[in-house]
Order: C-alpha cells, then structure tokens, then sequence
C-alpha cells in the first residue's frame, strides 16, 4: 500500500500512533506536536479513533514485511 500525502497542509491537534516495539508488543502514543508525546492504554488509543473527528490516517508498513502495518492518525 502507497502512501500518498496530502498537498493541503493539516491543522490538527494531536497525533495517536500504535507502533510495535523490538520484542512485537504494540505501544500506544498521543502526541502534541511540538510539546509532549504521553504513552497511553490501547483502550484510550481504540476510544479516540471511534470517537473523534480524524482528519487523516497514516499507515507506516514495515520494512521488509508487506502484510505488517503500523498506524497513526491525526485529529
């Protein structure tokens, strides 16, 4: 899967990312940019992404393994 970024630059407020650490358990972020990134439970990470108003989505393959996909999402 390509990404293709977007040409309109984003106003957004945070940043949730799902990224898997060296040993393959996933980690959860929320991140201010410019400010702060805070490690959160995956219950808040899945409560944000079905609640909020996303104003995009970036899936982040991982090198080497096609089928392997970590994500982040913007609001």
């Amino acid at each position: 899967m390509r990404y293709i970024p977007s040409p309109i630059p984003l106003q957004f407020s945070f940043i949730y990312t799902a990224t898997a650490n060296t040993s393959g358990r996933m980690q959860y972020h929320r991140i201010k940019p410019g400010q702060s990134k805070l490690r959160i439970s995956r219950t808040e990470f899945i409560k944000a992404y079905n609640e909020a108003h996303i104003l995009a989505i970036n899936p982040l393959q991982q090198r080497g393994q096609d089928a392997i996909f970590q994500f982040e999402f913007y609001i």
